[in-house]
């Protein structure tokens, strides 16, 4: 089967309303046996699934996910929420503001965009609403804080891509710093251009004496040294990434429990969430192993290198127009689905133009969160619609705007001065 074929077929399972992890294996093991046979395809697949499931490295995931969730159970993101408005409530858009530092840090902690979302917009949209913030501003910040998580460290997305592009994680983690920080940053512009040139009808808070605003950051402070603990370990080479997981598992279990929240119903559902998020995880990953074996035996790298050099186009054209497929893709596909079915296509044509794999990476990770809350299909607009459902979906298009500006303004900065994500990696 000809790799046009084999992409054809993909898409058709996807689309057909087959899950992306289950349609990439079976056209990555219906692609290989069309190439090498059927036996000597079977035991690769199954080879992959088998030797795959007992790679130590993989054990990362699973821990950093059980880090993410067991301080999600011990009632972390109110926390955030309470520290970030006492430090910006009496700020224009305060309360606004707060949305996006505290989505900035439960959403790297859970690592997942959508529950981000939907944790924020229960605790942020009522206070907001209470001070009179205009839908359009309360909704779209809550919408587009929930994307920061899939790339602020620890990034379970970027763990999966060090994994299948064999990048050092470590290295991963790094470079994903400036451009996350950058990430918050924008977003705080975003939320000030909101708010210029018109009364939103918003109540200003008063200024919390100094004293207040440092007690406040008693309910996060053993959660910020965990992490600062476990990065700072990765970055300073004092233990390796799979170490640094299982070290911050253990630690957000002890902070779960000086914080009073390790109720055994609480916990056993926390060890079954964590279970089936890597179930889910490790079968995407798996799959796209196998379809990644088809696109090596197909030849599909080769010809695109190959077609790219016919067409003799500026390198950066390429890269703007895999960004391009990107934004299209994000709008209908989940993003870690997305990013392991492409990376295996698009990353070793980047690569052999002469760019950066790291910096590669964190281009992807930043569209996919930019595909996360462009109109008319961003997923995180529709979960917070489903969340919040007296809000028009046309209140959130209107606010999310300024919020996709300065997210592509970011995504061509990281692209034309690929300095801001190797400007860590020095460091290394």
């Amino acid at each position: 089967m000809s790799w046009p074929i084999g992409i054809a077929f993909l898409f058709v399972l996807i689309f057909g309303g087959v899950p992306v992890a289950i349609a990439m294996g079976i056209v990555g093991l219906v692609g290989t046996a069309s190439i090498i046979g059927i036996e000597p395809a079977w035991f690769l697949f199954g080879a992959v699934y088998f030797d795959s499931g007992r790679n130590y490295t993989l054990s990362v995931v699973p821990l950093f996910i059980l880090m993410g969730n067991l301080v999600i159970q011990s009632g972390v993101a109110t926390d955030l929420y309470r520290t970030a408005n006492a430090w910006m409530r009496h700020f224009r858009g305060g309360l606004a503001l707060a949305t996006i530092v505290a989505s900035g840090g439960f959403a790297s902690i859970s690592g997942s965009s959508l529950a981000t979302t939907a944790t924020l917009s229960r605790i942020a949209l009522p206070e907001m609403r209470k001070y009179g913030y205009a839908d359009r501003l309360a909704g779209a910040s809550v919408a587009a804080g929930g994307t920061l998580g899939i790339l602020i460290p620890p990034s379970v997305i970027l763990v999966l891509y060090g994994i299948m592009t064999q990048e050092h994680i470590g290295k991963l983690f790094l470079a994903g710093m400036i451009p996350g920080l950058l990430g918050v940053i924008f977003y705080l512009v975003a939320v000030r251009l909101s708010v210029m040139g018109g009364d939103e009808g918003m109540e200003r808070q008063d200024k919390l004496p100094l004293a207040d605003r440092i007690r406040s950051l008693r309910g996060v402070v053993t959660t910020l040294l965990l992490f600062a603990f476990v990065l700072g370990g990765i970055y300073l080479n004092v233990f390796t990434a799979t170490e640094a997981a299982g070290i911050g598992a253990a630690g957000a279990f002890v902070v779960t429990a000086l914080r009073g929240r390790l109720v055994f119903r609480e916990t056993l559902q926390t060890l079954f969430d964590t279970t089936k998020t890597t179930a889910l995880m490790f079968l995407i990953l798996f799959g796209a192993m196998a379809f990644l074996n088809y696109v090596n035996l197909s030849g599909l790298t080769g010809d695109l290198d190959s077609f790219v050099i016919s067409l003799g186009a500026h390198p950066y054209a390429v890269v703007f127009a895999i960004l391009l497929v990107y934004l299209v893709l994000g709008c209908v596909l989940e993003s870690i689905s997305m990013i392991l079915l492409t990376v295996p296509i698009f990353h070793p044509l980047v690569t052999s133009m002469g760019f950066d794999g790291i910096w590669f990476g964190i281009v992807v990770v930043v569209a996919a969160e930019l595909s996360f809350i462009t109109p008319p299909i961003g997923m995180n607009l529709f979960v917070l619609r489903a969340t919040a459902r007296d809000i028009r979906m046309n209140q959130i298009y209107r606010g999310i705007v300024p919020f996709v500006g300065v997210d592509l303004v970011r995504l061509l900065l990281i692209v034309l001065v690929p300095g801001i994500v190797s400007l860590f990696g020095l460091l290394y």
